[in-house]
Protein backbone atom coordinates (compact mmCIF):
# COMPACT_ATOMS: atom_id res chain seq x y z
CA UNK A 1 0.00 0.00 0.00
CA UNK A 2 2.54 2.40 1.04
CA UNK A 3 4.31 1.54 -2.69
CA UNK A 4 1.48 2.73 -4.47
CA UNK A 5 0.81 5.85 -3.18
CA UNK A 6 4.49 6.83 -2.46
CA UNK A 7 5.32 10.28 -4.46
CA UNK A 8 7.33 10.23 -7.20
CA UNK A 9 10.93 11.66 -6.34
CA UNK A 10 11.43 14.91 -8.21
CA UNK A 11 14.65 16.92 -9.11
CA UNK A 12 13.48 20.51 -8.28
CA UNK A 13 16.48 21.78 -8.59
CA UNK A 14 16.52 20.47 -12.30
CA UNK A 15 12.93 22.30 -12.90
CA UNK A 16 14.33 25.19 -10.79
CA UNK A 17 14.53 27.63 -13.88
CA UNK A 18 10.89 27.17 -14.38
CA UNK A 19 9.98 27.83 -11.07
CA UNK A 20 11.15 31.01 -10.70
CA UNK A 21 9.81 31.81 -13.95
CA UNK A 22 6.12 30.09 -12.35
CA UNK A 23 7.02 32.53 -9.16
CA UNK A 24 7.35 35.66 -11.28
CA UNK A 25 4.78 35.04 -13.04
CA UNK A 26 2.76 34.84 -9.56
CA UNK A 27 3.96 38.39 -8.61
CA UNK A 28 3.19 39.85 -11.87
CA UNK A 29 -0.78 38.82 -11.35
CA UNK A 30 -0.44 40.07 -7.74
CA UNK A 31 0.54 43.50 -8.63
CA UNK A 32 -1.08 43.83 -11.64
CA UNK A 33 -4.34 43.00 -9.51
CA UNK A 34 -3.75 45.11 -6.55
CA UNK A 35 -1.90 47.93 -7.78
CA UNK A 36 -3.70 48.20 -11.22
CA UNK A 37 -2.52 51.90 -12.95
CA UNK A 38 -0.44 52.76 -9.28
CA UNK A 39 1.40 49.50 -10.38
CA UNK A 40 1.84 49.93 -13.93
CA UNK A 41 5.01 51.12 -13.94
CA UNK A 42 6.94 47.97 -11.73
CA UNK A 43 5.67 45.20 -14.25
CA UNK A 44 8.75 45.38 -16.68
CA UNK A 45 10.84 45.86 -13.65
CA UNK A 46 9.30 42.93 -12.35
CA UNK A 47 9.68 40.89 -15.25
CA UNK A 48 13.30 42.20 -16.17
CA UNK A 49 14.13 41.35 -12.74
CA UNK A 50 12.09 37.90 -12.75
CA UNK A 51 13.81 36.29 -16.13
CA UNK A 52 17.13 37.59 -14.87
CA UNK A 53 16.79 35.29 -11.94
CA UNK A 54 15.82 32.55 -13.78
CA UNK A 55 19.01 32.26 -15.38
CA UNK A 56 20.75 31.82 -12.19
CA UNK A 57 19.45 28.33 -12.00
CA UNK A 58 20.49 27.88 -15.73
CA UNK A 59 24.12 28.65 -14.67
CA UNK A 60 23.90 26.32 -11.03
CA UNK A 61 22.88 23.53 -12.91
CA UNK A 62 25.36 24.01 -15.47
CA UNK A 63 27.96 24.01 -12.74
CA UNK A 64 27.06 20.96 -11.11
CA UNK A 65 27.42 19.38 -14.65
CA UNK A 66 25.90 15.94 -15.38
CA UNK A 67 22.39 15.30 -16.98
CA UNK A 68 19.21 14.69 -14.61
CA UNK A 69 16.60 12.61 -17.02
CA UNK A 70 13.12 13.02 -14.94
CA UNK A 71 9.75 11.22 -15.63
CA UNK A 72 10.92 7.86 -17.13
CA UNK A 73 13.34 10.20 -20.01
CA UNK A 74 10.66 12.50 -21.08
CA UNK A 75 12.17 15.64 -19.31
CA UNK A 76 15.76 15.83 -19.37
CA UNK A 77 18.25 18.77 -18.30
CA UNK A 78 21.47 18.64 -20.16
CA UNK A 79 24.04 20.98 -21.86
CA UNK A 80 22.08 20.94 -24.55
CA UNK A 81 18.86 22.40 -22.97
CA UNK A 82 20.59 24.35 -20.37
CA UNK A 83 22.55 26.55 -23.52
CA UNK A 84 18.88 26.76 -25.17
CA UNK A 85 17.37 27.79 -21.77
CA UNK A 86 19.92 30.73 -21.62
CA UNK A 87 19.38 31.90 -25.22
CA UNK A 88 15.52 31.92 -24.46
CA UNK A 89 15.96 33.68 -21.00
CA UNK A 90 18.28 36.67 -22.44
CA UNK A 91 16.33 36.56 -25.81
CA UNK A 92 13.37 37.52 -23.19
CA UNK A 93 15.03 39.73 -20.97
CA UNK A 94 16.18 41.88 -24.13
CA UNK A 95 12.69 41.88 -25.27
CA UNK A 96 11.35 43.01 -21.85
CA UNK A 97 14.30 46.28 -22.56
CA UNK A 98 13.23 47.10 -25.80
CA UNK A 99 9.38 46.88 -24.71
CA UNK A 100 9.50 49.21 -21.54
CA UNK A 101 9.01 52.75 -23.13
CA UNK A 102 6.84 50.92 -25.86
CA UNK A 103 3.81 49.45 -23.71
CA UNK A 104 4.66 52.23 -21.34
CA UNK A 105 3.55 55.12 -24.17
CA UNK A 106 1.27 53.10 -25.90
CA UNK A 107 -1.18 53.01 -22.69
CA UNK A 108 -1.11 49.49 -23.22
CA UNK A 109 -2.14 47.08 -20.35
CA UNK A 110 1.19 46.49 -19.04
CA UNK A 111 0.69 43.55 -16.72
CA UNK A 112 -1.03 41.40 -18.88
CA UNK A 113 1.76 42.22 -21.78
CA UNK A 114 4.60 40.99 -19.39
CA UNK A 115 2.59 38.04 -17.94
CA UNK A 116 1.83 36.50 -21.64
CA UNK A 117 5.39 37.45 -23.05
CA UNK A 118 6.71 35.24 -19.57
CA UNK A 119 4.16 32.58 -20.09
CA UNK A 120 5.14 31.86 -23.75
CA UNK A 121 9.08 32.31 -22.21
CA UNK A 122 8.03 29.62 -20.02
CA UNK A 123 7.15 27.16 -23.07
CA UNK A 124 9.93 27.68 -24.51
CA UNK A 125 12.15 26.85 -21.42
CA UNK A 126 10.35 23.37 -20.84
CA UNK A 127 10.61 22.74 -25.11
CA UNK A 128 14.10 22.66 -24.39
CA UNK A 129 14.03 19.74 -21.85
CA UNK A 130 11.09 17.90 -23.69
CA UNK A 131 12.06 14.73 -24.86
CA UNK A 132 8.65 12.98 -25.18
CA UNK A 133 5.97 13.72 -27.90
CA UNK A 134 3.49 14.84 -24.82
CA UNK A 135 5.60 17.24 -23.14
CA UNK A 136 7.04 18.60 -26.47
CA UNK A 137 3.08 19.35 -27.55
CA UNK A 138 2.15 20.93 -24.51
CA UNK A 139 4.97 23.12 -24.40
CA UNK A 140 4.63 24.19 -28.34
CA UNK A 141 1.08 25.20 -26.97
CA UNK A 142 1.97 26.69 -24.18
CA UNK A 143 4.60 29.06 -26.10
CA UNK A 144 2.07 29.74 -28.99
CA UNK A 145 -1.27 30.55 -27.51
CA UNK A 146 0.23 33.81 -25.48
CA UNK A 147 2.24 34.45 -29.04
CA UNK A 148 -1.55 34.65 -30.27
CA UNK A 149 -3.10 37.83 -28.10
CA UNK A 150 0.36 39.52 -28.42
CA UNK A 151 0.59 39.94 -32.26
CA UNK A 152 -2.77 41.54 -31.86
CA UNK A 153 -2.27 43.24 -28.76
CA UNK A 154 -2.72 46.32 -30.77
CA UNK A 155 -6.61 45.93 -30.49
CA UNK A 156 -7.85 49.10 -32.11
CA UNK A 157 -5.60 48.55 -34.88
CA UNK A 158 -6.97 46.42 -37.92
CA UNK A 159 -3.81 45.41 -39.27
CA UNK A 160 -3.07 44.07 -35.89
CA UNK A 161 -5.83 42.16 -35.51
CA UNK A 162 -5.51 40.95 -39.23
CA UNK A 163 -1.73 39.69 -37.85
CA UNK A 164 -3.04 37.56 -34.82
CA UNK A 165 -6.15 36.18 -36.49
CA UNK A 166 -3.63 34.73 -39.31
CA UNK A 167 -1.44 33.73 -37.06
CA UNK A 168 -3.71 32.35 -34.88
CA UNK A 169 -5.71 30.36 -37.83
CA UNK A 170 -2.73 28.98 -39.41
CA UNK A 171 -1.25 27.95 -36.31
CA UNK A 172 -4.15 25.81 -35.22
CA UNK A 173 -3.91 23.87 -38.59
CA UNK A 174 -0.14 23.63 -37.86
CA UNK A 175 -0.96 21.85 -34.46
CA UNK A 176 -3.67 19.74 -35.78
CA UNK A 177 -1.34 18.45 -38.79
CA UNK A 178 1.43 17.86 -36.48
CA UNK A 179 -0.28 16.16 -33.92
CA UNK A 180 -1.88 13.86 -36.41
CA UNK A 181 1.77 12.82 -37.57
CA UNK A 182 2.85 12.69 -33.87
CA UNK A 183 -0.60 10.26 -33.26
CA UNK A 184 0.43 7.64 -36.37
CA UNK A 185 4.51 7.38 -35.09
CA UNK A 186 2.85 6.59 -31.39
CA UNK A 187 0.39 3.97 -33.17
CA UNK A 188 3.30 2.27 -34.62
CA UNK A 189 6.24 2.66 -31.77
CA UNK A 190 4.05 2.59 -28.51
CA UNK A 191 5.94 4.77 -27.22
CA UNK A 192 5.84 8.66 -26.71
CA UNK A 193 9.78 8.79 -24.97
CA UNK A 194 11.88 10.28 -28.71
CA UNK A 195 14.57 7.63 -27.16
CA UNK A 196 11.75 4.62 -27.09
CA UNK A 197 10.51 5.88 -30.19
CA UNK A 198 13.83 5.93 -32.07
CA UNK A 199 14.83 2.35 -30.75
CA UNK A 200 11.32 1.15 -32.00
CA UNK A 201 11.81 2.66 -35.42
CA UNK A 202 15.25 0.91 -35.39
CA UNK A 203 13.96 -2.33 -34.43
CA UNK A 204 11.82 -2.66 -37.42
CA UNK A 205 8.90 -0.24 -37.29
CA UNK A 206 10.59 2.10 -40.01
CA UNK A 207 9.20 -0.18 -42.45
CA UNK A 208 5.82 0.39 -41.99
CA UNK A 209 4.43 3.01 -44.75
CA UNK A 210 2.56 5.04 -42.33
CA UNK A 211 5.38 5.90 -40.52
CA UNK A 212 6.95 8.02 -43.45
CA UNK A 213 3.33 10.05 -43.28
CA UNK A 214 3.97 11.04 -39.67
CA UNK A 215 7.48 12.11 -39.77
CA UNK A 216 6.21 14.21 -42.55
CA UNK A 217 3.20 15.77 -40.96
CA UNK A 218 5.74 16.21 -37.80
CA UNK A 219 8.16 18.44 -39.85
CA UNK A 220 5.59 20.12 -41.81
CA UNK A 221 4.04 21.23 -38.26
CA UNK A 222 7.53 23.02 -37.23
CA UNK A 223 8.00 23.98 -40.48
CA UNK A 224 5.35 26.39 -39.84
CA UNK A 225 6.86 27.15 -36.49
CA UNK A 226 10.31 28.31 -37.84
CA UNK A 227 8.00 30.00 -40.86
CA UNK A 228 9.90 27.73 -43.53
CA UNK A 229 8.63 28.19 -47.06
CA UNK A 230 5.79 27.43 -48.03
CA UNK A 231 4.68 27.46 -44.81
CA UNK A 232 6.02 30.84 -44.05
CA UNK A 233 2.88 32.83 -45.85
CA UNK A 234 1.86 34.20 -41.95
CA UNK A 235 5.24 35.84 -40.92
CA UNK A 236 5.24 38.90 -42.87
CA UNK A 237 1.76 40.43 -41.87
CA UNK A 238 1.50 38.78 -39.01
CA UNK A 239 5.13 40.58 -37.76
CA UNK A 240 4.20 44.16 -39.93
CA UNK A 241 0.96 44.13 -37.58
CA UNK A 242 2.25 42.63 -34.40
CA UNK A 243 3.60 45.38 -31.89
CA UNK A 244 7.42 45.73 -32.78
CA UNK A 245 8.94 44.14 -29.81
CA UNK A 246 6.83 41.08 -30.21
CA UNK A 247 8.00 40.88 -33.54
CA UNK A 248 11.06 40.30 -32.54
CA UNK A 249 10.21 38.43 -29.77
CA UNK A 250 8.62 35.53 -32.64
CA UNK A 251 11.29 36.20 -34.97
CA UNK A 252 14.04 35.01 -32.66
CA UNK A 253 13.13 33.12 -29.24
CA UNK A 254 9.53 31.55 -31.04
CA UNK A 255 11.61 30.47 -34.21
CA UNK A 256 14.46 29.36 -31.93
CA UNK A 257 11.78 27.21 -29.75
CA UNK A 258 11.14 25.65 -33.31
CA UNK A 259 14.38 24.22 -34.26
CA UNK A 260 14.81 22.80 -30.82
CA UNK A 261 12.01 21.18 -31.15
CA UNK A 262 12.86 20.07 -34.49
CA UNK A 263 16.69 19.08 -33.33
CA UNK A 264 15.27 16.78 -30.91
CA UNK A 265 13.00 15.00 -32.76
CA UNK A 266 14.93 14.45 -36.33
CA UNK A 267 18.08 13.25 -34.39
CA UNK A 268 16.04 11.53 -31.54
CA UNK A 269 13.27 9.96 -32.63
CA UNK A 270 13.58 9.72 -36.38
CA UNK A 271 17.47 9.37 -36.35
CA UNK A 272 17.38 6.43 -38.65
CA UNK A 273 14.88 7.57 -41.06
CA UNK A 274 16.66 9.87 -43.12
CA UNK A 275 15.52 8.50 -46.40
CA UNK A 276 12.31 10.23 -45.41
CA UNK A 277 13.57 13.55 -43.34
CA UNK A 278 17.08 14.31 -45.44
CA UNK A 279 15.25 15.10 -48.71
CA UNK A 280 12.53 17.28 -46.73
CA UNK A 281 15.06 19.14 -45.22
CA UNK A 282 16.74 19.94 -48.85
CA UNK A 283 14.18 21.21 -50.55
CA UNK A 284 12.73 23.72 -47.62
CA UNK A 285 15.99 24.99 -47.18
CA UNK A 286 16.16 25.75 -50.35
CA UNK A 287 13.40 27.16 -50.82
CA UNK A 288 13.28 28.83 -47.44
CA UNK A 289 16.38 30.95 -48.31
CA UNK A 290 15.64 31.71 -52.33
CA UNK A 291 12.26 33.18 -52.07
CA UNK A 292 12.72 34.85 -48.50
CA UNK A 293 15.52 36.72 -50.17
CA UNK A 294 13.90 37.31 -53.55
CA UNK A 295 10.73 38.26 -51.87
CA UNK A 296 12.96 40.52 -49.46
CA UNK A 297 14.17 42.58 -52.84
CA UNK A 298 11.13 43.90 -53.25
CA UNK A 299 10.41 45.14 -49.53
CA UNK A 300 9.59 49.14 -49.09
CA UNK A 301 8.89 48.43 -45.46
CA UNK A 302 11.64 48.00 -42.79
CA UNK A 303 9.53 45.45 -40.97
CA UNK A 304 8.51 43.41 -44.08
CA UNK A 305 11.77 43.21 -45.36
CA UNK A 306 13.10 42.35 -41.97
CA UNK A 307 10.28 39.77 -41.71
CA UNK A 308 11.39 38.18 -45.44
CA UNK A 309 15.19 38.18 -43.86
CA UNK A 310 13.67 35.91 -40.67
CA UNK A 311 12.64 33.56 -43.23
CA UNK A 312 15.55 33.60 -45.70
CA UNK A 313 17.63 32.95 -42.35
CA UNK A 314 15.50 29.96 -41.02
CA UNK A 315 16.62 28.61 -44.68
CA UNK A 316 20.17 28.83 -43.45
CA UNK A 317 19.58 26.73 -40.17
CA UNK A 318 17.48 24.23 -42.17
CA UNK A 319 20.42 23.45 -44.23
CA UNK A 320 23.05 21.24 -41.74
CA UNK A 321 19.23 19.30 -41.26
CA UNK A 322 19.48 17.92 -44.39
CA UNK A 323 22.69 16.57 -44.91
CA UNK A 324 23.54 15.80 -41.12
CA UNK A 325 23.22 12.13 -42.16
CA UNK A 326 25.30 12.34 -44.85
CA UNK A 327 28.75 13.95 -42.47
CA UNK A 328 31.12 11.25 -41.60
CA UNK A 329 31.69 9.87 -38.51
CA UNK A 330 35.41 11.28 -38.16
CA UNK A 331 33.88 15.13 -39.36
CA UNK A 332 31.29 14.73 -36.30
CA UNK A 333 28.37 12.89 -37.60
CA UNK A 334 25.09 13.95 -36.46
CA UNK A 335 27.18 16.26 -33.86
CA UNK A 336 28.27 18.78 -36.59
CA UNK A 337 24.91 19.51 -37.92
CA UNK A 338 23.38 20.14 -34.37
CA UNK A 339 26.18 22.33 -33.46
CA UNK A 340 25.99 24.53 -36.78
CA UNK A 341 22.13 25.16 -36.16
CA UNK A 342 22.84 25.88 -31.92
CA UNK A 343 25.84 28.27 -32.82
CA UNK A 344 23.58 30.24 -35.56
CA UNK A 345 20.48 29.88 -33.33
CA UNK A 346 22.89 31.79 -30.53
CA UNK A 347 24.29 34.81 -33.36
CA UNK A 348 21.17 35.24 -35.11
CA UNK A 349 19.29 36.24 -31.84
CA UNK A 350 22.17 38.99 -31.17
CA UNK A 351 21.94 40.35 -34.61
CA UNK A 352 18.52 40.16 -35.45
CA UNK A 353 17.34 41.58 -31.78
CA UNK A 354 19.45 44.47 -32.36
CA UNK A 355 18.15 45.41 -36.03
CA UNK A 356 14.66 45.41 -34.78
CA UNK A 357 15.85 48.18 -31.23
CA UNK A 358 17.06 50.17 -34.31
CA UNK A 359 13.95 50.25 -35.82
CA UNK A 360 12.21 51.03 -32.81
CA UNK A 361 14.44 53.81 -31.78
CA UNK A 362 14.35 55.22 -35.42
CA UNK A 363 10.69 55.31 -35.21
CA UNK A 364 10.39 57.44 -32.24
CA UNK A 365 11.04 60.02 -34.56
CA UNK A 366 10.13 59.17 -38.06
CA UNK A 367 6.52 57.34 -36.94
CA UNK A 368 7.28 55.68 -40.32
CA UNK A 369 8.14 52.10 -40.99
CA UNK A 370 8.69 52.81 -44.71
CA UNK A 371 12.75 52.45 -45.74
CA UNK A 372 12.70 55.67 -47.43
CA UNK A 373 12.60 57.18 -43.78
CA UNK A 374 15.58 56.10 -43.23
CA UNK A 375 17.23 58.73 -45.89
CA UNK A 376 19.99 60.39 -44.32
CA UNK A 377 20.25 58.67 -40.71
CA UNK A 378 23.76 59.09 -40.19
CA UNK A 379 23.11 63.24 -40.77
CA UNK A 380 21.25 63.46 -37.47
CA UNK A 381 21.41 60.26 -35.29
CA UNK A 382 24.95 58.49 -36.73
CA UNK A 383 25.10 55.87 -33.58
CA UNK A 384 21.85 54.84 -35.02
CA UNK A 385 23.28 54.42 -38.25
CA UNK A 386 26.40 52.96 -37.71
CA UNK A 387 24.33 50.36 -35.13
CA UNK A 388 22.02 49.25 -37.80
CA UNK A 389 24.82 48.93 -40.69
CA UNK A 390 26.31 46.74 -38.29
CA UNK A 391 23.41 44.65 -37.34
CA UNK A 392 22.56 44.98 -41.20
CA UNK A 393 26.34 43.61 -42.34
CA UNK A 394 26.28 40.84 -39.38
CA UNK A 395 22.86 39.43 -40.81
CA UNK A 396 24.65 39.37 -44.44
CA UNK A 397 27.44 37.31 -42.94
CA UNK A 398 30.20 39.91 -43.92
CA UNK A 399 33.20 39.71 -41.36
CA UNK A 400 34.29 40.85 -38.82
CA UNK A 401 30.82 40.68 -37.30
CA UNK A 402 29.41 37.41 -35.94
CA UNK A 403 27.16 36.21 -38.54
CA UNK A 404 30.07 36.10 -40.87
CA UNK A 405 30.95 32.28 -38.54
CA UNK A 406 27.30 31.85 -38.51
CA UNK A 407 27.78 31.51 -42.22
CA UNK A 408 30.74 29.54 -41.87
CA UNK A 409 29.62 26.67 -39.46
CA UNK A 410 26.44 26.37 -41.68
CA UNK A 411 29.21 25.73 -45.25
CA UNK A 412 31.46 23.84 -43.28
CA UNK A 413 28.48 20.84 -42.07
CA UNK A 414 27.53 20.90 -45.74
CA UNK A 415 30.76 20.47 -47.07
CA UNK A 416 31.56 18.48 -44.72
CA UNK A 417 28.58 16.37 -45.79
CA UNK A 418 30.62 16.37 -49.53
CA UNK A 419 27.30 14.57 -51.11
CA UNK A 420 26.52 16.34 -54.20
CA UNK A 421 22.96 17.17 -52.95
CA UNK A 422 25.20 18.93 -50.01
CA UNK A 423 27.73 20.91 -52.27
CA UNK A 424 24.36 22.33 -54.58
CA UNK A 425 22.83 23.12 -51.70
CA UNK A 426 25.99 24.92 -50.38
CA UNK A 427 26.18 26.75 -53.98
CA UNK A 428 22.50 27.39 -53.29
CA UNK A 429 23.35 28.96 -50.07
CA UNK A 430 26.07 30.58 -51.30
CA UNK A 431 23.83 32.44 -53.69
CA UNK A 432 21.31 33.39 -51.54
CA UNK A 433 23.97 35.27 -49.48
CA UNK A 434 25.11 37.51 -52.51
CA UNK A 435 21.64 38.69 -52.92
CA UNK A 436 20.60 39.13 -49.29
CA UNK A 437 24.07 41.13 -49.37
CA UNK A 438 21.96 43.32 -51.57
CA UNK A 439 19.13 44.84 -50.16
CA UNK A 440 21.15 45.08 -46.45
CA UNK A 441 23.24 46.80 -48.17
CA UNK A 442 20.53 49.54 -49.91
CA UNK A 443 19.20 50.17 -46.34
CA UNK A 444 22.43 51.63 -45.66
CA UNK A 445 23.13 53.18 -48.84
CA UNK A 446 20.09 55.30 -47.59
CA UNK A 447 21.28 55.82 -44.53
CA UNK A 448 24.41 57.31 -44.87
CA UNK A 449 23.99 58.61 -48.54
CA UNK A 450 20.56 59.90 -49.11
CA UNK A 451 18.99 62.89 -47.94
CA UNK A 452 16.73 63.42 -44.90
CA UNK A 453 13.31 62.70 -46.81
CA UNK A 454 11.54 65.41 -44.66
CA UNK A 455 14.36 67.46 -43.88
CA UNK A 456 14.15 67.50 -40.22
CA UNK A 457 17.29 66.74 -38.43
CA UNK A 458 16.37 66.94 -34.62
CA UNK A 459 18.05 64.37 -32.92
CA UNK A 460 16.51 61.23 -31.60
CA UNK A 461 15.83 60.74 -27.91
CA UNK A 462 16.65 56.88 -27.54
CA UNK A 463 15.44 55.91 -23.66
CA UNK A 464 17.72 54.32 -21.33
CA UNK A 465 16.20 50.72 -21.37
CA UNK A 466 16.14 50.43 -25.12
CA UNK A 467 19.98 52.31 -25.34
CA UNK A 468 20.90 48.73 -22.88
CA UNK A 469 19.10 46.56 -25.33
CA UNK A 470 21.26 48.19 -28.22
CA UNK A 471 24.55 47.95 -26.31
CA UNK A 472 24.00 44.96 -25.16
CA UNK A 473 23.02 43.44 -28.77
CA UNK A 474 25.79 45.46 -30.50
CA UNK A 475 28.45 43.76 -28.20
CA UNK A 476 27.41 40.29 -28.64
CA UNK A 477 27.17 40.94 -32.28
CA UNK A 478 31.05 42.39 -32.37
CA UNK A 479 32.23 39.80 -29.61
CA UNK A 480 30.80 36.90 -31.88
CA UNK A 481 32.74 38.23 -34.93
CA UNK A 482 36.03 38.59 -33.40
CA UNK A 483 36.08 35.54 -31.05
CA UNK A 484 33.79 33.43 -32.49
CA UNK A 485 35.05 30.41 -29.94
CA UNK A 486 32.34 32.16 -27.78
CA UNK A 487 29.64 30.95 -29.62
CA UNK A 488 31.35 27.99 -31.03
CA UNK A 489 31.86 26.85 -27.48
CA UNK A 490 28.37 26.92 -26.48
CA UNK A 491 27.35 25.53 -29.78
CA UNK A 492 29.89 22.55 -28.79
CA UNK A 493 28.65 22.48 -24.98
CA UNK A 494 24.83 22.00 -26.27
CA UNK A 495 25.82 18.78 -27.82
CA UNK A 496 23.45 16.14 -25.80
CA UNK A 497 24.36 12.78 -25.27
CA UNK A 498 21.74 11.15 -27.13
CA UNK A 499 23.66 11.82 -30.09
CA UNK A 500 25.53 8.95 -31.77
Amino acid sequence: METLFRSPSVDFHAFAPEIVLVLVLVVLLFVDLVFEERGRWATSTVAGIGLLASLVPVLTLAVAGGDRSLFDGAYVVDDFALVLKGLFLVAGYVTVLISTDYVAEGDYYEGEYYFLLLSSLLGMTVMASARDLISIFVALELLSIPAYLLAGWRKRDLRGNEASLKYYLLGVFASAVMLYGMSLVFGVTGSTVLSEIGDALAGGSSTVPVVTVGIVFVVVGFGFKVSAVPFHTWAPDTYQGAPTPITAFLSVASKAAGFVALLQLVFIAFLGQDDVWAPLFWVLAALTMTVGNLIALRQTNIVRLLAYSSVAQAGFMLAPLAVAASIPAERGGIANATEAVVTYLIIYAAMNLGAFAVVMAVARKTRSGEIGSYGGLFDYAPGLAVLMAVFLFALAGIPPLGGWYAKFVVFKSLLDAGTGAAVALAVVAAVNSVIALFYYASVARQMFMDPVPDGDTTRVQVPAALTASLALCAVATVAFGFFPNLAARLGDVALFGALP
